[in-house]
């Protein structure tokens, strides 16, 4: 059986690494189901704060592209056939790919970058402006296909200006839980 370096130079085997990577994919998209009932009371709190994108770059983070691609792309499709929110047009479509951006982007600058702790923060940083990106080219497709205009302003305004708390909140709340999840897993 073939064996591969974690994260930190322990070896695992490909199966255990694929199982290990399953369940906590799974955990990251049953978070992406709960964190928005936190401020689902209040919506422009949870528009804000954008709780779905917590899961999704942890999973990315500690994964890797491919799972935190597939808990992106699957998490908003999910949450609406369960709970009817996000909204499918425009919304929920766009944010398929946005977290999808997310996911794939922060595995794969986690893979590409050193294992450091400032690392961590630069793939997360640059997850979250790619993914931004994603987002904007998937509302600007949507909106020529379906309506309403997208325009550069509402891009700007959506993905940087309105988003400066969920911004902030990922800068604070997801590298200490990815260094701890990595920690623990390297124990192990």
């Amino acid at each position: 059986m073939p064996f591969f370096v974690g994260t930190y130079g322990k070896e695992v085997s490909a199966v255990k690494m694929n199982i290990r990577n399953m369940c906590i994919s799974a955990v990251c998209l049953a978070l992406c189901m709960l964190l928005p009932f936190l401020t689902g009371q209040i919506p422009q709190i949870g528009k804000a704060l954008s709780p779905m994108h917590i899961p999704v770059l942890m999973c990315g983070l500690i994964c890797g592209w491919p799972y935190g691609l597939a808990v992106g792309l699957i998490a908003p499709l999910l949450r609406f056939l369960l709970f009817g929110m996000p909204q499918i047009m425009p919304t929920g479509l766009a944010m398929c790919f946005e977290l999808a951006g997310y996911g794939a982007v922060s595995g794969l600058l986690a893979r590409l970058l050193p294992k450091k702790v400032p690392y961590l923060y630069l793939s997360l940083i640059g997850a979250m402006l790619a993914g931004r990106v994603v987002w904007g080219i998937a509302r600007f497709v949507l909106g020529m296909l379906v309506g309403p205009r997208f325009t550069l302003a509402a891009f700007m305004a959506g993905a940087f200006l309105d988003a400066v708390p969920g911004i902030i909140c990922h800068i604070l709340l997801v590298p200490p839980v990815v260094l701890g999840v990595r920690r623990a897993l390297d124990r192990m």
